[in-house]
């Protein structure tokens, strides 16, 4: 499976305790300088790259990063509503008509761009929401952001890209909209029903976790549905958006994940094992180098587990035999 990685990983790792972040030796780096470092110090481990528009990839800076990236693609762009301050409360659901129209403008733009690169888009609402009881219309904000994702999802189909959802249940919104996996497929149904299938899920795994929603199960779930998008592999404590190395916690929910993504055939049509990281103060490198020797290893495991085994023992719940099965594999 390809890798890519969310150059955010390399930034100066701002905090809101810490406004100057605990790197501040690389808070002056521009972006293609980030790009530089990460492709040095990385090499064949990273097959492409992730970018906020404009953010951090834009067209006054595309022929510096093409050549900073070193024959690596750019495999996904995100919006950076949540980087423009004119958007704090809301940009595609904020109840100011000039601030939505603003809003999903910057985004067709951001996907035009997208298309020009072939690079697929993500769009994750973490300022679409709210902080407050009694603070929002809650059904007119619903329709204003089915809108301006519907308005999104059919600039891609134009493109040829895809569009991927990516869940969160808060921060910077206290209370996002689209905050689990139920309220992303709501999504998705009522733009299927006008005849958008091209959107599909992001999976980042730590906002996953901190919903309780078992990795797995969602990852089956939404491969069923045909909607199973891209992967932004991470690890966390369940109770904040740690975006710790892949592997650092949560290993059996991670094997669990590689089995059945192994089960479905993802990344056998190109998908990726994309990496959204934020080393708060581990060295940027080392820690996205762990995450993908991690990773292996997991698969590895994976490979090694006797499947038809282990699908006769889930068809009994056998959850004595299935841990066999398991720890055989990790050398038990």
């Amino acid at each position: 499976m390809k890798t890519s990685l969310g150059i955010w990983a390399l930034g100066p790792m701002v905090t809101r305790f810490n406004p100057n972040g605990n790197k501040p030796d690389v808070a002056n780096e521009r972006p293609v300088e980030r790009v530089r470092r990460a492709v040095e110090g990385l090499g064949d481990l990273i097959d492409g790259y992730e970018f906020h528009y404009p953010q951090e990839l834009n067209a006054d800076n595309l022929d510096e990063m093409r050549g900073a990236l070193d024959g690596h693609d750019v495999y996904c762009l995100a919006t950076g509503l949540h980087l423009d301050h004119r958007f704090a409360r809301g940009g595609m659901a904020s109840p100011d008509e000039a601030t939505r129209g603003e809003a999903v403008r910057a985004t067709l733009e951001a996907i035009d761009f997208a298309g020009e690169l072939g690079a697929h888009f993500i769009i994750w609402p973490g300022i679409e929401g709210y902080n407050y009881p009694f603070q929002t219309p809650y059904r007119e904000s619903w329709a204003w952001l089915i809108d301006g994702i519907g308005q999104a999802a059919q600039r891609c189909r134009d493109r040829g890209i895809l569009l991927f959802l990516e869940h969160k249940n808060s921060e910077p919104a206290m209370n996002i909209f689209m905050r689990n996996v139920g309220m992303t497929l709501h999504i998705i149904h009522k733009l299927r029903v006008e005849g958008l299938d091209n959107v599909k899920v992001n999976m980042d795994w730590q906002h996953l976790i901190m919903n309780g929603e078992n990795l797995a199960e969602y990852a089956a779930l939404l491969a069923d549905e045909g909607v199973l998008g891209h992967q932004h592999a991470n690890s966390g404590w369940g109770s904040f958006d740690d975006d710790l190395m892949v592997g650092a916690t949560r290993f059996m929910e991670t094997l669990e994940l590689a089995v059945e993504l192994r089960r479905v055939g993802y990344g056998q049509k190109g998908e990726r094992l994309g990496l959204d990281l934020y080393p708060y103060t581990e060295d940027a490198i080392g820690a996205v180098r762990r995450s993908v020797l991690h990773w292996r290893f997991i698969d590895s495991v994976a490979e090694r587990i006797d499947d038809a085994a282990l699908r006769e023992a889930q068809m009994q719940k056998d959850a004595v035999r299935a841990y066999e099965l398991v720890y055989a594999a990790l050398g038990a």
